[in-house]
């Protein structure tokens, strides 16, 4: 356990947790919502480690004032959850389908009464199947799609919402939906998946335009950033090493920022069209920042497809999925962010930030996680850090609130604050929940509990 005081922050400074809504709200059948992307990768044999499917997941669509009541009793200032795309159209195109904006507009009214912002994310992988059968992110309707999509939900909720995040690690969804295949829709194009990048940020930037027709609130991208550790000391280790960062760091980044795609990415110009990079850049007022951990890369064998490879970043403990727990390369990158980006840098808010243990209630009920809490406590040290190194860091969001379906690895990977029983829905706060709210109330000058 942590023994030094927990660093404070500005007045303001969002506290918040995540989630989004294939991994937690299961009845994927119920009122009219349509199909997934994701329903349709889970009910693939073999794609799945545990062979498990989000179609109960934490159930949170029946109990999710139970867990607003856990969000109120942590403390937190925010909840950022994500809106399930075939909720709304079943289809992908079409009108709202009133269930669907019914769900969520409850959810934001309870959260609003319980003292908690809504933060909430358009995009969070869950593709209607039927526009993913017409192309998907690799044809350029899906970006009109996406933005009309935007449209409805803001009409519903734009006065009540106070961030809006536009896309959930678009990176990480091309590169695994669409680049190797482990994530869905399954697809391994490889670099052939580059008209996935520009789509999904084409359809950002459309949709940053549609939420500004319908609300104040601010808009955001929340983006996956990764610190590279080059492996290796030889100008094909270095080589490797900008490509990967051009790759995982810049690709989302310099565009929205106004500086166009960094050299040696843009496989297919043939996407791009006249203003379509303006329509991307338009002004966000933050960007959100999800971290894990730094990537290891060297340069490639003889014959490899890529221009680099990846490998492991030694020299700190491991989480459940051998995640290195390194939260230098959190202060790392946030110092990178601002030296690379100046002042078109907005505010950043750290809208991801977690790890996975195998965590189990132990023989007295409770369940004790103190890597996850050493994790926390380290990571939140990075960010005052990176604020004194003059970043302007607005909020930390810890993911996630509840253990859930985690993608292909099913629910083999715990990352909550709350244990999840899935045979029975029990939630029971784990000690890393009791510690992080009485880090929230240390910061408010509020006693501990």
């Amino acid at each position: 356990m942590p023994t030094a005081p927990p660093p404070q922050f500005p007045a303001g400074f969002r506290w918040g947790v995540s989630t989004s809504a294939y991994q937690i709200e299961g009845a994927v059948a119920e009122d009219g919502r349509g199909t997934s992307i994701w329903d349709t990768f889970a009910h693939s044999p073999g794609r799945v480690a545990d062979g498990s499917t989000g179609d109960v997941a934490c159930d949170h669509y029946h109990r999710h004032r139970e867990d607003v009541a856990l969000l109120a009793g942590l403390g937190v200032t925010a909840y950022r959850f994500s809106v399930a795309w075939p909720r709304i159209q079943p289809a992908g195109t079409g009108p709202a389908n009133p269930a669907g904006l019914d769900f969520y507009d409850r959810l934001v009214d309870d959260l609003l009464a319980a003292g908690v912002d809504p933060v909430a994310t358009l995009y969070h992988w869950d593709l209607p199947q039927p526009l993913e059968d017409a192309g998907g992110w690799l044809a350029r309707d899906a970006a009109e799609r996406f933005a009309a999509y935007a449209d409805l939900v803001a009409a519903r909720l734009g006065d009540r919402v106070k961030l809006w995040i536009t896309l959930n690690e678009p990176f990480v969804h091309m590169s695994l939906g669409y680049g190797t295949g482990e994530h869905a829709p399954g697809r391994t194009l490889l670099f052939d998946a580059f008209p996935v990048a520009h789509h999904q940020l084409l359809g950002h930037g459309l949709a940053v335009a549609a939420l500004r027709a319908r609300t104040a609130g601010p808009v955001a991208i929340a983006n996956n950033y990764s610190p590279v550790r080059v492996l290796g000391d030889t100008d094909a280790d270095r080589a490797a090493g900008a490509a990967y960062e051009a790759l995982h760091n810049r690709l989302f980044t310099d565009p929205l920022l106004g500086r166009g795609y960094p050299d040696g990415t843009l496989a297919d110009p043939s996407v791009v069209r006249d203003g379509d990079l303006a329509t991307i850049a338009a002004p966000i007022d933050v960007l959100g920042v999800n971290y894990y951990n730094p990537t290891g890369v060297r340069a490639p064998a003889e014959g490899s497809p890529l221009p680099f490879e990846l490998a492991p970043v030694e020299g700190y403990p491991r989480t459940a999925f051998d995640w290195p727990v390194a939260p230098d390369g959190l202060r790392e990158l946030l110092g990178w962010l601002r030296g690379t980006y100046g002042d078109a840098l907005p505010p950043v808010e750290i809208t991801e930030s977690g790890c996975a243990y195998d965590d189990r209630p132990g023989p007295d009920g409770r369940v004790h996680d103190p890597e996850r809490i050493a994790y926390l406590d380290g990571h939140l040290r990075a960010v005052r850090a990176a604020l004194d190194d003059g970043v302007d860091v607005r909020g930390y969001f810890v993911w996630s609130l509840l253990d859930n379906w985690e993608w292909a690895e099913g629910f083999t990977k715990r990352f909550g604050l709350v244990h999840v029983d899935y045979a029975t829905q029990a939630r029971t706060p784990k000690s890393s929940y009791a510690w992080l709210r009485d880090t929230i109330a240390a910061t408010r000058g509020e006693p501990a509990r």
